[in-house]
């Protein structure tokens, strides 16, 4: 699907939310300033979270209370090997309370589960991105 805005895609990822059942992950894909942060601060507003959220590219990992599950949102940019975040995303990706976001996930696929949701943002112009759910 095309978006064409900020807010379009914040209402893409609100929407999404509501279809969600902990435990889930979600891998997001694309380029840098593609949408990713974007599509999960919406993800975010439709599970009920009221903090602002930001990327994790410095601090690999934020942690933020929505009003049913915990939102877990992991950025692997700077990591070419997990090390210790190896187990805490094991311990999120299992968590009965915890939708999960990883954003450069390349360097953790070998710890990711066979069956999970992955959102494809690519560039189309300035302001459109094309958008895949899978």
């Amino acid at each position: 699907m095309l978006v064409d805005s900020e807010q379009a895609m914040l209402k893409l990822g609100a929407d999404f939310a509501k279809q969600l059942r902990a435990p889930a992950l979600i891998e997001l894909l694309g380029d840098l300033g593609a949408g990713k942060t974007t599509f999960t601060r919406g993800l975010a507003q439709g599970l009920g979270v009221t903090d602002v959220v930001s990327s994790p590219s410095f601090t690999i990992s934020r942690n933020y209370q929505g009003e049913k599950y915990r939102l877990a949102h992991y950025d692997f940019y700077r990591l070419a090997d997990p090390g210790i975040m190896a187990e805490d995303l094991r311990e999120s990706i299992n968590d009965t309370d915890t939708i999960t976001v990883i954003e450069w996930g390349a360097s953790v696929q070998d710890f990711l589960p066979k069956h999970h949701y992955t959102v494809s943002i690519s560039y189309q112009d300035e302001k459109t991105r094309e958008v895949t759910i899978r």
